[in-house]
């Protein structure tokens, strides 16, 4: 079904419009030169209802996001985080996939933005596993992308930005054109970045290993995921990652909000480990989703905010 042509609403710059009319002129200044801002969110179904997994800190990353590309934000925080519950609520969603995006309007056109103003919209829709049920269950096949992630003085990389993804997609394009299901991306020294979409994390000798995320973007899974290994007595060490680790290492796994935490079993068909997921990999997936869902004992209940209207 087109992304355009649905049934449902949609929020923008404080009003809720069917989602047919949520548009916006060909002149938009960030659909010609790139440069906003955005977030993605889950709600889960839990015993309690629809919930979002993490809210505040998804609302302060975009914030901070707008503030490092210079973009002033016309709307509070608690205005947002009622936004994304009620984006939630009014499309009778019990799971969802929640895209607030920050973006420049058609007040002006050229490269300086001046006098072009910001406009925010949040959507919700139901998206099922980003890299596929039988990806999170078996694992998936992963290329090392000939794209390097940007250099720090390049992109500003705290920002989840719409221009980064640029370089992420012809990564990911890449990749399956090959016949890979997603690309891993180097920093420009040759040292493991990230996913398009994922924070990259390996696992060896029971320990627990992550790139630097100087190059890459601060992911909201990987702080949970940082929770939940030392809830589960692992260790986790960042530090500069070689793409040959990787190869040899026992376990490999990507996290992130669309790709939750998603093993890879083969990295330029080279297996790894196995070839099956792995047992730490086994228990962070079985912590990480008896958070998201609610499930009793889980520990971080506190990282749940029920949807609600507003």
């Amino acid at each position: 079904m087109s992304m355009a042509n649905r049934d449902g609403w949609i929020w923008m710059d404080g009003q809720w419009l069917p989602w047919r009319d949520a548009t916006v002129h060909a002149m938009t200044h960030t659909l010609h030169y790139g440069l906003g801002c955005f977030e993605g969110l889950r709600a889960y179904d839990t015993p309690a209802g629809p919930a979002i997994f993490r809210l505040d800190e998804h609302i302060e990353r975009l914030f901070d996001s707008a503030h490092i590309l210079g973009l002033d934000m016309p709307f509070d925080r608690p205005t947002l985080k009622q936004a994304c519950m009620s984006a939630v609520h009014r499309n009778g969603l019990r799971q969802a996939y929640i895209r607030p995006l920050v973006f420049l309007g058609a007040e002006k056109a050229g490269i300086d933005p001046l006098g072009a103003a910001t406009h925010v919209m949040v959507a919700a829709w139901v998206m099922n596993a980003y890299l596929g049920e039988d990806g999170l269950n078996r694992g998936i096949r992963v290329k090392v992308s000939s794209f390097a992630r940007h250099h720090v003085n390049v992109q500003m990389c705290r920002a989840k930005s719409v221009s980064t993804y640029t370089n992420s997609i012809l990564a990911c394009r890449e990749a399956r054109a090959e016949g890979y299901d997603e690309a891993l991306l180097l920093d420009t020294d040759g040292f493991v970045a990230e996913g398009p979409g994922e924070n990259v994390f390996l696992v060896k000798r029971g320990v627990i290993h992550e790139p630097e995320i100087t190059s890459a973007l601060d992911g909201i899974t990987r702080r949970t995921l940082h929770t939940l290994a030392a809830d589960a007595g692992f260790e986790i060490r960042t530090r500069r990652i070689t793409r040959d680790e990787l190869y040899v290492a026992d376990e490999v796994f990507f996290t992130g909000t669309a790709a939750e935490l998603t093993p890879v079993i083969e990295l330029d068909r080279r297996r790894i480990g196995n070839g099956r997921p792995g047992p730490v990999t086994r228990e962070l997936q079985r912590r990480f989703f008896a958070c998201v869902r609610g499930e009793p004992g889980n520990g971080h209940p506190d990282w749940l905010t029920p949807s609600r209207a507003g």
